[in-house]
């Protein structure tokens, strides 16, 4: 993510951000630009009936707080910098398996690493209850693909196809870094962009959902995930402290310690997992913060740096600011 984002104009990103200035009256225009992941169908929808949803949960006209539920055409909304600098993130927000965020974990985050010079696909993803015939792979197909389109697109418009991370949150953290450890493409090749590589060259974690397994499981991802009693092997298939994590990226962990939903020692038991495979890798607990705190909920507060600490690292490897 080369660009930077000095603490003035990190400020300026997140006072425009929905709900952040006083004087703002309504919350920022969508953006127009979106991406079909498959040009035809997603795979495996023979037994898919669902109707997709997006519904709004704010009340207050300054911010959007929406999650879309039962999508069947995923897509890429695409966030452009006014000054790109080459560098390209896919982000991949929560909502727990049952639905996928669009705002807080999305547009909201997209538009701060714009600020930067970082042009953003924010990922509207399947979910793996809804009946895809490769359930909890479905949101991984994704994931993969949507990798390669934002490589193909940094080849044909100019930035530089080497500079593409992925930033996923809770439940979407998790989907993160399976497309960050698992080295199997799962599906068939749509057309010239799955040659690309699917796996990013660099991986921001926010509050990750990393363990299938009790304790610390949250329990809500694991169901809609896996089912409501799944086998001992499939919770050690998809948690992600028992991947194999041999070759990946960097990676990047934050999570707040007082978090209630998904508890710290997801990221403290994966950070160990990432050291044992020598993956070089940066984590930063925050004493306050709880879970989903985003962008927008945090101003204000320390976890209010973490987008500069994310930039501040990715330079240090290479993307310079």
């Amino acid at each position: 993510m080369s660009g930077g984002l000095d603490r003035r104009s990190l400020i300026t990103a997140m006072l425009a951000l929905p709900g952040v200035a006083q004087a703002q009256a309504a919350a920022p225009p969508d953006p127009t630009e979106t991406i079909r992941l498959w040009p035809n169908s997603a795979p495996g929808g023979e037994g898919v009936s669902v109707a997709p949803v997006v519904v709004e949960r704010s009340t207050d006209p300054a911010f959007h707080d929406r999650y879309a539920q039962f999508t069947t055409d995923p897509i890429l909304t695409v966030v452009r910098p006014e000054r790109p600098n080459g560098a390209s993130l896919l982000l991949i927000p929560g909502g727990g398996y049952r639905w996928a965020v669009i705002d807080k974990e999305g547009l909201d985050v997209a538009r701060v690493f714009a600020a930067a010079g970082i042009t953003g696909y924010v990922l509207r993803y399947r979910l793996p209850a809804d009946g895809w015939a490769a359930g909890p792979d479905a949101p991984l197909q994704d994931a993969q693909r949507a990798l390669r389109l934002v490589r193909a697109a940094a080849a044909s418009e100019g930035r530089d196809p080497a500079k593409v991370a992925v930033l996923g949150a809770s439940a979407g953290g998790h989907l993160a870094g399976m497309l960050t450890a698992r080295h199997d493409t799962t599906y068939a090749p749509v057309d010239a962009a799955d040659a690309l590589p699917h796996r990013p060259d660099l991986t921001i974690l926010m509050y990750p959902v990393a363990t299938m397994a009790d304790p610390f499981v949250h329990a809500g991802s694991r169901t809609h995930l896996l089912g409501a009693a799944p086998a001992h092997d499939w919770i050690a298939r998809y948690s992600l402290e028992r991947m194999d994590w041999t070759g990946a990226p960097p990676v990047f962990l934050l999570h707040a310690i007082d978090d209630a939903a998904v508890p710290v020692e997801n990221s403290l038991n994966l950070l160990s997992a990432l050291r044992a495979a020598r993956v070089p890798a940066e984590a930063h607990l925050f004493q306050e913060g709880g879970h989903g705190f985003g962008v927008r909920l945090i101003v204000g507060r320390p976890a209010a740096v973490w987008p500069d600490l994310a930039l501040a690292w990715a330079a240090r490897h290479g993307w310079p600011r």
